[in-house]
């Protein structure tokens, strides 16, 4: 819950003063020095999320995740010396999951250059660490798959190591160029925003889009806050009104991130229908969400469903075939759903990946036990 964010965002505040004590650990960073210098540009920020990043795109201007401000009024920038000012969210009406900022008091800084990813490129996260008290630049990751062509709201998807804290942060490549903002993502499967969308951003921003922000703004936090309260129950059924409101209030969002964990919410629930609704709806905005595309196969799986899972699972063996969860998904769907020639494909790619693994794999497949 957030009811305390009062004193999340005093601890949030004492951990980057804190870091001041120690400014040679704190400045550390081992990335390529393009990387490292791009932390000057990306601050921490705490409003609906005790703390995320922004990246500072003007004078007086930075933009962020707006599931990381939702309807937010107030809304603190951390700057450098670890002092703290104000800075005021900018109304729109875009589809995406972006928020304009600005704080009269950020002091001058350096903007990033702006450049498009492309196949091969290594990336970075660069954002808010809580736990160093400062900006970091983490370890770099490839690039996975462009946005889906036709497709507005899709984004990139890569394997640069981020973490929470660091949504509303800067995706770079390795001569400190802005590529896109962070956006969600774990387990080696992460998202952004391509850096596009700013100027889409900036051309739907201004006073005029007041109503829009705050209905948008509403249905994140609304949202949210009720994930948050079915997890921390841990319920594992819910009512059809509880299941209405979950699925209502996310789809309000117009967050993908928020549809997924909804749908995982439903999965788990037992609302196996709506949980694929939402998915689907997930994919048709990004076809190449690794996620959601995943998410979806759990889901089908819960439901005795391994037929569906498998035009799923080739996409995802075509796509991302080095992910391990991938393989063992596709084992599984492959042998219960009938088609034990891609359950072998996928295990001879899981034997090369991982041995470890492979022995129990294998007896599965030689052996596997009735279907549920």
């Amino acid at each position: 819950m957030r009811a305390d964010n009062w004193l999340t965002r005093a601890m949030l505040a004492l951990a980057f003063i804190a870091a001041l004590s120690a400014p040679a650990a704190a400045r550390d960073c081992p990335q390529p020095a393009p990387v490292c210098a791009a932390r000057d540009a990306v601050f921490a920020v705490s409003a609906f999320d005790p703390v995320a990043s922004a990246v500072r795109i003007g004078p007086k201007r930075l933009v962020t995740t707006r599931h990381g401000i939702a309807d937010e009024a107030e809304i603190v920038l951390f700057l450098a010396d670890g002092s703290r000012v104000a800075a005021r969210a900018v109304p729109n009406d875009y589809p995406g999951d972006l928020l304009l900022l600005e704080s009269d008091a950020l002091p001058e800084g350096p903007l990033l250059e702006r450049a498009e990813a492309a196949p091969g490129t290594a990336l970075y996260t660069v954002g808010a660490d809580l736990g160093r008290g400062a900006i970091r630049a983490y370890d770099p990751g490839p690039l996975q798959l462009l946005p889906a062509e036709g497709h507005p709201l899709a984004r990139l998807h890569h394997g640069a190591y981020s973490q929470p804290g660091n949504s509303g942060g800067a995706l770079v490549d390795a001569e400190g160029r802005l590529i896109g903002i962070v956006a969600s993502g774990g387990e080696g499967r992460f998202e952004a925003i391509p850096v596009a969308e700013i100027a889409k951003l900036e051309a739907r921003s201004g006073p005029e889009h007041k109503d829009a922000s705050a209905a948008i703004g509403a249905a994140l936090r609304v949202c949210t806050l009720l994930l948050e309260d079915l997890q921390q129950a841990g319920r594992r059924t819910l009512e059809e009104q509880e299941a209405k409101a979950v699925a209502t209030s996310c789809t309000r969002s117009g967050n993908r991130q928020l549809y997924d964990l909804a749908a995982q919410t439903l999965g788990r629930t037992g609302r196996r229908e709506e949980s694929i609704a939402l998915f689907e709806q997930a994919l048709a905005e990004d076809p190449n969400a690794i996620n959601s595309r995943l998410g979806l196969v759990v889901t089908y799986n819960l439901a005795r469903r391994y037929e569906d899972a498998l035009p799923q699972l080739r996409w995802l063996f075509d796509k991302a075939g080095d992910d391990l969860q991938v393989l063992r998904l596709a084992i599984q769907a492959g042998v219960w759903g009938g088609d034990e020639a891609f359950a072998r494909q996928a295990f001879e790619r899981l034997r090369v990946l991982n041995p470890q693994m492979a022995p129990a794999a294998e007896r599965f497949l030689n052996d596997p036990p009735p279907r549920p």
